[in-house]
């Protein structure tokens, strides 16, 4: 028998994986910027690109076919997580004294 999940449970694993991977990527990468004397700009820049090289095969799905709607549904879940770990990683790393 075939179950599949909802849509929210989906997007909420995406986004807190999107999340968790590229909030402590991006402190990690602040970490080592501030040890090796990378610019704060430039790490933020290489991260943005990350996270839509992260989100660019749902995003190509959605384009690409007519009826994708789980690949339209991965893509929220992704995006919602990327942007939120763009956002708050900032926020720790200079909590931590690294930018």
């Amino acid at each position: 028998m075939w179950h599949s999940l909802p849509d929210e449970y989906v997007r909420a694993q995406l986004a807190v994986g999107a999340f968790v991977a590229f909030g402590v990527a991006r402190v990690v990468a602040a970490v080592l910027g501030a040890q090796h004397g990378w610019r704060i700009s430039a790490v933020t820049r290489a991260f943005i690109v990350l996270s839509a090289v992260f989100c660019l095969p749902q995003l190509l799905d959605v384009l690409v076919a007519a009826d994708s709607y789980c690949a339209f549904v991965e893509l929220q879940g992704k995006a919602a997580g990327c942007a939120l770990a763009l956002f708050c990683a900032p926020i720790v790393s200079h909590r931590l004294g690294y930018e």
